[in-house]
Formats: structure tokens, sequence, C-alpha cells
């Protein structure tokens, strides 16, 4: 009951379509995924000797049955992230059952977002990663334009030339989604901080594995002592007057290196990010200096195409109103099935349109007063920072150059702290 087989990897030795690597280190196969199961026998052990069972222990059992949940490929068994199946389920299935009748509607339009926001809440609370956000956003872009083309296009209302800009907006959507995800800018220790390095060829699961480019973990351990140079910069620099000690602020106890001004560590990525805005559960990585520009851009993009396509979906359902009047009295929608799915995905892209609009707002508030949320957070916290119109604006007065300084800054900032960044490999 207490045996686990622990079979060394070795470095040359490949793994066979349906062989992986467990969470554990060892060799398994897909085949071997319904028996010997250490967790679940202790847990069982424990109930039918009446004992107390671990308070980890239902979830060491869900972290042995998600580990196991593989699909056979060339260079070895994929893991299947639990998270990305119920949207692809509950999704169509909560639409189809609000299209059914009025007040199913309702109902159902205001429990998804309820869900959703529970499901934020818990995920964020725990600081851990999940897919369940990455996998609505996009299903959800999918299965709109999938019921455009499908339920709306036939009617005859929709003209080629207005099929090809939702069409144009949605690719474009994809495309900056994809130069977003590239990464958000990670921070590199530079050679004269790097005291040792540690290589692990397993990667932990709760690091981002973009930060470490590859199967390879490596943990950098700077000195906590900068060097003069980066002391003189930490004096000449204007957020100096925000951090009281700064040499002690910008020291990364997980990372063990000094971060650079306004660099941030994202617990939840597991790495420090230059110009940390924040971390976005819908494209699962965070907003830093890197992807800040495309995060706007794809924000823009995808709030044209929906509310575009919105007005397109009410204009085909309730022809004789104007399209914000059809949102709120379409009379004898839910008379055809088709007709009311339409509305029902129309109310379901305006209440998601309605929560990335708020976030663009604030995201442009931000630029424009050149702070991120991150420091806004901790300005509020430490209180060295003015809330305005009702905490939408938070002032610092820290980097703020002015309204076009600040948005000249933003637009021409680059992407690396340094022109030759060094990668961690690059630094044994």
């Amino acid at each position: 009951m207490k045996k686990r087989a622990k079979k060394a990897l070795e470095q040359g030795d490949p793994l066979c379509c349906c062989e992986y690597v467990n969470r554990h280190g060892g060799r398994s196969h897909v085949a071997a995924c319904c028996c010997d199961c250490e967790d679940l026998d202790e847990a069982c052990d424990r109930w039918m000797k009446r004992e107390p069972q671990n308070p980890d222990s239902l979830s060491r059992v869900v972290a042995t049955v998600t580990d196991r949940l593989r699909v056979p490929w060339i260079s070895g068994a994929k893991r299947v992230d639990l998270s990305l199946i119920p949207p692809l389920i509950l999704l169509p299935v909560f639409l189809h059952i609000a299209a059914l009748h009025y007040l199913l509607g309702i109902v159902v339009l205001i429990a998804l977002p309820g869900m959703v926001l529970w499901y934020y809440y818990f995920t964020h609370r725990k600081k851990g990663r999940t897919l369940f956000f990455l996998s609505l956003a996009l299903f959800s872009l999918f299965y709109m334009y999938y019921l455009f083309v499908s339920e709306v296009v036939p009617r005859g209302d929709v003209s080629n030339l207005q099929l090809g800009v939702v069409t144009i907006g949605v690719v474009l959507t994809l495309i900056t989604l994809m130069y977003t995800k590239r990464g958000p800018g990670y921070v590199r220790p530079r050679p004269s901080e790097t005291h040792s390095t540690v290589t692990y060829h397993s990667p932990p699961p709760d690091i981002d594995s973009t930060y470490h480019n590859g199967s390879r973990h490596q943990v950098v351990i700077a000195n906590r002592v900068s060097s003069p140079e980066q002391s003189a910069e930490s004096e000449a620099d204007p957020g100096s007057a925000l951090q009281k000690d700064g040499g002690r602020k910008n020291w990364c106890s997980f990372c063990r290196m000094v971060k650079p001004p306004r660099a941030g560590h994202c617990r939840i990525c597991g790495a420090c990010i230059l110009r940390l805005d924040h971390h976005c559960v819908w494209i699962n990585s965070c907003v830093g200096q890197a992807n800040h520009r495309s995060f706007l851009l794809m924000l823009l993009l995808f709030l044209s195409t929906s509310l575009y396509g919105i007005s397109l979906v009410l204009r085909s359902v309730c022809p004789t109103q104007s399209a914000l009047t059809a949102l709120f009295y379409c009379p004898d929608v839910y008379s055809q099935y088709s007709s009311a799915l339409c509305f029902t995905c129309a109310w379901y892209s305006s209440i998601v349109t309605g929560g990335l609009l708020h976030l663009l707002v604030l995201q442009l508030i931000n630029v424009s007063y050149n702070v991120t949320e991150r420091e806004a957070r901790i300005a509020l916290r430490d209180k060295t920072g003015r809330s305005l119109f009702w905490g939408l604006v938070i002032e610092t007065g820290v980097y703020s150059r002015g309204f076009c300084g600040n948005w000249t800054e933003f637009l021409t900032m680059g992407e690396t702290l340094e022109p030759t960044a060094l990668k961690p490999a690059d630094l044994v």
C-alpha cells in the first residue's frame, strides 16, 4: 500500500509516447493511471481505521488524479489541465438553457458571472495558476463567432463586408493575444549580482514555464548587497522617495536577486516582472513592461469587435428597435428559439464587454498618471497616494511627468531593462 515506483530519469533516456514524468519525479505510463495511488490508499486506510484525515489528503488525491490525466504525445505524454474543460461544457449548456425562457435567461445571466467571480476569488486567494479563465475567454470568443456565422448571417441581414470586419477583428484579437502571451518582461539578474546558480531539470508545477524557457528550472542566488554603481542609480531614481529603505525593498526573497525600480514579484507566476502592473487571469500571465502595450491593444480590438458584433446581432433580431433599446426591450424574441439564443448571447457578450471596458478605462487612467495597478494598491495600503473620483484615479506623484510625458514614456519604453539581457543559463 505504501509502495511508490520512483525510477530515476536519466538525461539521455527519451520518453515514449505514453510515458511521462509524474509530480514525484518518477517515470510512469498512461496505462497505469488507474492504480498505485498511494494518497488514495492512505485516505481509505485512515477512513477504515476511523482515524482523522490529514488536512491536505483530499488535495493530494486530486493532485494525483490530475497528474495522471495524460494524452499520448511524440516526446512523452502531455498532461491535460482539468480547468480547461468546464468552460467548454458549461458555457453552451447555460446559454441554451437561458434561451428557453426569459426568466431562465435572467437566472443564468446572473448566476454565470457570480460563479466566475467566486472561482476568481477562490483561486486568487490561494495564489494558484489556472487555465479556466483563459479557456473561458477563448471559447467565448470562438463560440460567439460560431453562433454569429451559423445563426445571424443566414438571416440575410449581415453583408459580406460586415462579416469580414467581424472576422478581421477576431483574427487581430487572437494575434495580439499571442503577442501578449510571449512574456511580460522578466527580471534577469546581472552578473555582478550573481552568487551561484542551481539547476533543476524538472520544473515545479507552480512556476511559469515561459520564464524558464524550457524544462530546466534554474534558481539564481544573487548577492544581497548591491554594487556602488547600482546604489548611485537607486539614489538618482525619482521613485526613491516612495521607498524608505530601498536596499531592502528591492531585494526579492523568492527569486534571491535585486529588483530594478518599479519591478515586482508575482507569486502566481513565481517570477519578478519588470514594471509589474498586475496578473491578468484572462491571459494567464502578468502584464508588465514587455506586454503592457499589446495588452491594451488587445482590449481595444476585442471591445471594438464585440460592440460591433452585438449591434449587428441586435439589429438582426430586433430590426424595428435601435441597438441600445433592443438590448432591454425586444418583443417576441423568445417566440423563436434561434432568435432567443442570439439575444441571450448578445446579453452575455454585453456583460463581458462591460467588465473589460471597466478594465480598459482603469488602465488608460493609470497610464495617464504613470502609475501601475500594483503601485496604486501599495499607495493605498501605505497611505502615500491620493484617491480621486471615487477610487478610479490613484495619484502617487512619484513617476508622473504630465499627461503627454506619461504617454510618451509608456509608448516608447523598451521591452527589457537592458539591451543585452542575460538568461539565467548564461550566468552559471
